[in-house]
């Protein structure tokens, strides 16, 4: 057998996804080329690694057998490169992060310049909804995670790193009165909420309750992306993080309706699970961003303070 690590990336990648033009994706490659490279690692066994029944694959029970050995065998490799680079007297290891999906606008810059100082880390971040992030928390399946509401079911501790700011939005094709109630502006008012579970859609209809409005629903996204692009095209309105919207704003595309209450405010936060027993290289991010974070905050959000 001749089969390559890019092979066993791949393949494993497959497996993990279900799906060639997922791995593709996630891979950053061409799915012309996934499939090639899954047809040469599959030439090199006597077995089926997979099945396709219709247009969905599906992995045999040899095939996820080769599958746990490629991640074994892979998980040798990064041991061995950390190994190389701790040698060499450079920080190494694995720093795993679950950020909400907003935080996707925030997190990048804490993590910028740490990432470019240590060349041996390899950094996993998973941009998903709240609750997703707070079970990963939950279970100790990350190190960190970066919220703007805090769960009040677990034992952590945190770091504040950054004001949230929550405004309606829409597009510039409408021009609101300044002194319009705020009863009056949301009674006709299409809005779009995110999914069940977004800790924006939490602070969305927090306001709502505790300002005894009558609103009309229009329709529910599962993402702030996906909210933001149905505002351009003039779908509705939504209360939503000031952090997401900034081109959008700059460009003139869309417009902050200013009412009574508004901004809702909430502060972004890194925590972690009290107690938890930090590897050098969370630990080394920890004190990197409590060092830093007022000049990050200076030097990457100035233009968040003119809102």
């Amino acid at each position: 057998m001749n089969y390559t690590l890019n092979q066993l990336q791949i393949f494993l990648k497959i497996v993990q996804t279900q799906s060639v033009t997922k791995a593709s994706e996630e891979l950053h490659l061409t799915q012309p080329a996934v499939s090639i490279q899954l047809k040469n690692f599959q030439n090199q066994f006597e077995i089926p690694l997979t099945e396709v029944v219709g247009r969905k694959i599906y992995i045999t029970d040899f095939g996820k057998e080769i599958a746990e050995a490629a991640e074994n065998i892979l998980n040798h490799v990064h041991a061995i490169n950390y190994k190389t680079l701790a040698y060499k007297g450079q920080l190494t290891g694995r720093l795993k992060i679950s950020v909400v999906s907003t935080g996707k606008y925030v997190m990048p810059y804490f993590l910028s310049d740490f990432m470019k100082q240590h060349a041996g880390i390899e950094l996993i971040m998973d941009v998903t909804n709240k609750n997703k992030v707070i079970e990963s928390l939950e279970n100790n399946e990350i190190d960190f995670a970066l919220v703007s509401i805090l769960p009040k079911t677990l034992n952590i501790e945190k770091l504040d790193l950054l004001q949230n700011k929550l405004y309606l939005v829409g597009n510039t094709k409408t021009t609101f009165k300044k002194d319009i109630k705020t009863k009056a502006i949301f009674k006709n008012l299409p809005l779009i909420f995110r999914e069940k579970g977004s800790g924006t859609r939490q602070a969305m209809e927090s306001f709502i309750e505790r300002n005894n409005l009558s609103v009309l629903k229009n329709m529910e996204l599962t993402s702030n992306e996906a909210v933001k692009q149905a505002l351009l095209a003039g779908l509705g309105y939504s209360i939503m993080p000031l952090i997401g919207i900034k081109n959008e704003l700059y460009n003139n595309e869309l417009q902050i309706i200013p009412i009574k209450g508004l901004p809702i405010k909430t502060t972004w936060s890194l925590i972690w699970l009290k107690g938890k027993k930090f590897s050098p290289t969370a630990s080394s991010l920890l004190n990197y961003m409590k060092k830093e974070k007022s000049k990050i905050v200076h030097d990457k959000f100035k233009w968040y303070e003119q809102y």
